[in-house]
């Protein structure tokens, strides 16, 4: 992955600010940060810290791995979520409700991956077998599965 030159961070904080309609001065004051300093930023002077990127991003409203990609601080490791675009981009809802959907939609996806991971480590636990006794005991008896009038399935010992 080519790392982003120091100037398209800014120019990427400047879209996503001019796209949530948010003056510099704006997004400053939300940010904790000053005009100057971040004018710098978006004008590609100043490459900015981790601890102001994830500043600028909560100002913004957006993640803060997508400014910390976009600064080279870290690898793209998920492709971008259409449902996060589509929740930014939607202007029928306030910045509160878009920030609840947004930690909402990350809080299950973050959930599944924990879900994922749990299950990897199931599987590869139960992958582990013991060795068959040896002798005349370990023969296994071959059987077929019937429905009874029932309909449960019960063993059927198999005829030969």
């Amino acid at each position: 992955m080519e790392l982003p030159k120091v100037g398209s961070i800014g120019e990427y904080i400047r879209d996503q600010r001019k796209q949530a309609k948010i003056s510099l001065r704006q997004l400053a004051t939300q940010a904790g940060v000053s005009n100057p300093y971040l004018s710098q930023i978006e004008r590609g002077l100043r490459k900015p810290s981790a601890e102001i990127l994830n500043q600028i991003a909560k100002g913004l409203r957006i993640s803060s791995q997508a400014l910390y990609v976009q600064a080279g601080l870290i690898e793209d490791r998920e492709p971008d979520s259409d449902v996060l675009a589509a929740i930014v981009a939607d202007r029928t809802l306030t910045e509160r409700q878009r920030q609840v959907l947004i930690d909402i939609y990350e809080s299950f996806r973050k959930e599944n991956r924990a879900e994922a991971q749990a299950g990897t480590e199931r599987t590869a636990e139960n992958a582990r077998t013991e060795p068959a006794p040896q002798g005349v005991d370990a023969v296994p008896v071959e059987e077929t599965e019937t429905s009874s009038p029932n309909g449960r399935i019960q063993p059927e010992p198999k005829k030969g």
